[in-house]
């Protein structure tokens, strides 16, 4: 299988922090996204970006990944997996090698991961599998990735698990730390508990039950005014943005966001980030310059 430079695929130095990498990974996600990119191959690079985000974002994963790369792989190298797998699956809390698969529902957002991905860490040692000298658990156990739009709408999620095909019921509303219990589908005979942590979106981001989103918006929409159509769970909405609007300005689309698991649920918080385009013909300079003599050269600092 070959090697994968998941921080050459972010545009990020391995240095790089974890805001640096969740903004550089936000902004490519939404420059790739199919739903929006008419560029060739955009869908590959979509993917890319959302696997490589799946596998830095969580510190035990990034430091199993930097462990590898520190022996000097390039992008094309072929790496050979040991009998096994690399045993880099981790448990919830971070804690590396331990007995516990991890499992990406359809690979999050962006589709089935590579099997570099898949071997580095969610093909470690089987759900359920003990080490020597240890007892023997009453359930298999491994951790489901799980995309929000699953959790949203309480669909049915495509795993594979145990050289098995499962088709499992996300329970609409479900947390973080919660499980799905499948009976008799681990190892022996044992029933598996897939316990649930929410895959990373290239849209938005979760507080609880509220879901963050970041809108563009251009600055004459900014100014004066302007309904545009925002991305929800639950499908596109018209948002009304109001005249005079400042970068950072944060809007409400109440009920918008994650069910509670009780009829009720949270809402969808709309941050707004003002984009300036750039000048590419004579006319839009002479736009920018109208503007400049209309504000002044020091409006920034009055």
């Amino acid at each position: 299988m070959e090697f994968k430079d998941y921080y050459a695929i972010l545009g990020v130095e391995p240095s790089a922090g974890e805001a640096e990498i969740k903004t550089s990974y936000r902004r490519l996600a939404r420059k790739y996204h199919p739903d929006v990119s008419k560029e060739k191959g955009a869908e590959e690079r979509f993917k890319a970006v959302n696997e490589a985000y799946e596998a830095l974002r969580d510190p035990a994963r990034r430091k199993a990944y930097d462990q590898l790369r520190a022996g000097g792989y390039r992008p094309g190298d072929q790496v050979r997996p040991p009998p096994g797998g690399f045993g880099y699956g981790s448990a919830p809390g971070g804690r590396p090698d331990v007995d516990f698969e991890e499992i990406f529902a359809g690979g999050g957002a962006g589709g089935g991961f590579s099997d570099f991905f898949e071997n580095l860490f969610g093909r470690g040692r089987s759900a359920g599998q003990t080490r020597p000298g240890t007892a023997a658990p009453q359930d298999s156990r491994a951790r489901l990735a799980v995309p929000l739009k699953a959790v949203h709408d309480g669909e049915s999620v495509r795993i594979t698990i145990n050289g098995r095909t499962l088709d499992v019921r996300v329970p609409k509303g479900i947390k973080p730390g919660q499980a799905i219990r499948l009976a008799r589908q681990g190892q022996g005979g044992r029933d598996l508990l897939l316990e649930v942590e929410y895959a990373a979106d290239p849209q938005f981001e979760v507080d609880g039950l509220n879901v963050i989103y970041t809108l563009p918006v251009a600055p004459w929409e900014a100014a004066l005014g302007a309904s545009v159509s925002v991305p929800t769970l639950g499908g596109p909405v018209q948002l009304k943005v109001p005249a005079d609007s400042e970068s950072g300005r944060k809007l409400r689309l109440r009920g918008r966001g994650l069910p509670d698991g009780r009829g009720g649920s949270g809402d969808q918080i709309v941050e707004l980030e003002i984009l300036a385009p750039r000048a590419r013909t004579e006319p839009q300079r002479k736009a920018y310059a109208t503007m400049r003599e209309a504000f002044g050269n020091d409006w920034l600092r009055e």
